[in-house]
C-alpha cells in the first residue's frame, strides 16, 4: 500500500469543527485512512503547516469547455445571450476546441480546490480524456437539445447522450461517472424525454437537466399544461433520489415539497443566476424542507470563472437576499453545499474529511492578510478565501498540485494553447 501524508496543519472535521491533526491516505485505494495525531509514518508528505486541510470543492455544475467563450458575450438576458451569441459560438466548435477548453477549465479548478465536478457538454470523448489525464473526478454527460432539429437529428442526439453515459461510466480508474443530460424540460420535446428516460432507467443511469431556471422556462409550461414543471418532470420519471437538477431558482412550495419527498438533488449556481438576471434561488426554503443542495459555478461564459470559493461567497449573500433574513444561508451551510452537498447530488463520497472517504483533499494557505486574523476559519472559506489560496490540490489520494504546481497538467502550454484556439474560434463565429 502506498501512503500519503498530509502533515501539521489544521483540518476542517464534518462537524464544520476545525482541529490540529494529520490526515493520512491510502493513495492506492484512493481513500482516507485516518484524521488524528501521531499517525503513521507514509511513502509520501504533504506539508501542510500554517494551513486548513479541507474536503476538495465539488463544483456540481458546470459546462467546462465553455472556458474558451469567457468574455465572449456579457450583459444580457439569458435567452437572447444564447440564441445571439453562445449557440452560433457554439455550432462552430470543434472536438479539438472541446478538449483544450475543457484542459483550461481543469486546470483552473485544480488550482483553486475543486476535485470533483459535473459536467454537461458534447464532444465528451474529449472531456473524458481530458479529466483522465488531469486526475480530477467527473460525473460528464452529452446535453440533449431536439426543439431546433428534425426528428431524424433529434433522435441522433439522445441516442449520443444515452450511449456516452453507458460507454464512459467507470472511465478513469472510476473517477468518471456518467448522466442522461436533456438540456432542459423547454428545449427538449415530450416524445423524446418520454423515450429516453425510460431508457436510461432500464439501465440505472442517473438524469441531470436545468430546470425553473428562468420564468421563460416555468411560463410555457404552466400556460400549455396546467402544471408546475417539476410536477411535469415526475410525470416523466426525471425525479428520483439519484437525479440532480441544476439552478431551481423559480421553484414553488409544490415543487420544492416534490424535490425533497422524490430525494432530487438541486444545484444553486448563484454567479450565473445573478449576471443572467435569472433571480434568486430559495436556498433556505429547499434546505429547509430537506432538499439535497449544491453548488455549482455553470459555463465559464456565464460566471466567468469557475473558482468555487467566489460562489461560496455569492450563495451566502443571494441566499440571505432571497430569504430577507441575514442568519439564512450561513458560512457553515455554504461551506457544506460545496463540499458535501454537491458532492450528495452527485453521487460521490466525497466532501469530508474522515476516515473511508474519498481523499479528495484541499489545502488552504492561512497566511494572506485577507485571512488575517483567524478568528473564524469557516467563516473565512464562506466570505475570505480565494482559489489563489490553495496551496496542495489532492484527488483520489493522487496530488495534483504542491506548492501551486500543478503536477499533472504543462499549465504554461495549457494556457498558450487556450489563447491560440479562442482566438481561432471568436474569428470563426464573427
Amino acid at each position: 500500500m502506498s501512503t500519503l501524508l498530509i502533515a501539521d496543519g489544521q483540518v476542517l472535521l464534518p462537524e464544520m469543527e476545525v482541529v490540529e491533526a494529520d490526515v493520512l491516505v491510502d493513495a492506492d485505494e484512493g481513500t482516507i485512512l485516518a484524521v488524528g495525531s501521531d499517525l503513521a509514518t507514509a511513502d509520501e508528505t504533504l506539508d501542510a503547516s500554517g494551513g486548513l486541510v479541507m474536503p476538495g470543492l465539488v463544483n456540481a455544475h458546470c459546462h467546462v469547455a465553455m472556458t474558451l467563450l469567457r468574455g465572449y458575450a456579457d450583459d444580457k438576458e439569458l435567452d437572447a445571450w444564447l440564441q445571439e451569441d453562445i449557440w452560433p459560438a457554439e455550432a462552430e466548435l470543434t472536438s479539438e476546441d472541446v478538449h483544450v477548453g475543457a484542459e483550461l477549465g481543469l486546470l483552473e479548478m485544480i488550482k483553486s480546490g475543486t476535485t470533483a465536478f459535473a459536467d454537461m457538454y458534447f464532444e465528451v470523448p474529449e472531456i473524458v480524456d481530458a479529466v483522465d489525464d488531469a486526475g480530477l473526478r467527473a460525473r460528464v454527460g452529452h446535453g440533449v437539445v431536439t426543439v431546433v432539429k428534425d426528428d431524424e437529428g433529434a433522435r441522433a442526439d439522445v441516442d449520443e447522450s444515452l450511449s456516452v453515459a453507458r460507454e464512459y461510466d467507470g472511465a478513469a480508474d472510476g473517477r468518471i461517472r456518467t448522466a442522461y443530460m436533456p438540456h432542459s424540460l423547454t428545449t427538449v420535446g415530450e416524445e423524446y424525454l418520454r423515450e429516453s428516460v425510460a431508457e436510461a432507467r432500464e439501465d440505472g443511469i442517473p438524469i441531470h437537466f436545468h430546470a425553473n431556471e428562468t420564468t421563460d422556462e416555468v411560463d410555457p409550461i404552466v400556460d400549455e399544461r396546467g402544471e408546475r414543471p417539476l410536477e411535469y418532470a415526475d410525470e416523466l420519471g426525471l425525479l428520483t433520489s439519484s437525479d440532480f437538477v441544476a439552478h431551481g431558482v423559480h421553484v414553488d412550495e409544490t415543487e420544492i415539497d416534490l424535490l425533497a419527498s422524490r430525494g432530487t438533488g438541486v444545484v444553486h449556481c448563484p454567479a450565473s443566476n445573478m449576471k443572467l438576471a435569472s433571480g434568486m434561488a430559495p436556498v433556505q426554503r429547499l434546505l429547509d424542507a430537506g432538499v439535497t443542495v449544491g453548488i455549482g459555478t455553470d459555463g465559464a461564459a456565464s460566471n466567468n470563472d469557475l473558482d468555487m470559493f467566489d460562489e461560496l461567497r455569492d450563495a451566502a449573500m443571494l441566499g440571505k437576499l432571497a430569504a430577507d433574513d441575514a442568519s439564512a444561508v450561513s458560512a457553515e451551510t455554504v461551506v457544506e453545499l460545496a463540499t458535501k452537498g454537491s458532492a450528495d447530488a452527485l453521487g460521490f463520497e466525497s466532501g469530508v474529511v474522515e476516515p473511508g472517504a474519498n481523499a479528495d483533499l484541499a489545502v488552504l494557505d492561512l497566511d494572506a492578510p485577507h485571512l488575517t486574523p483567524p478568528h473564524d476559519l469557516v467563516s473565512h472559506l464562506a466570505y475570505a478565501a480565494r482559489g489563489s489560496d490553495v496551496r496542495h490540490t489532492v484527488c483520489d489520494g493522487q496530488v495534483l498540485m504542491r506548492d501551486r504546481e500543478v503536477l499533472t497538467m504543462d499549465e504554461s502550454a495549457v494556457l498558450e494553447r487556450a489563447r491560440q484556439y479562442a482566438a481561432d474560434l471568436a474569428e470563426r463565429a464573427a
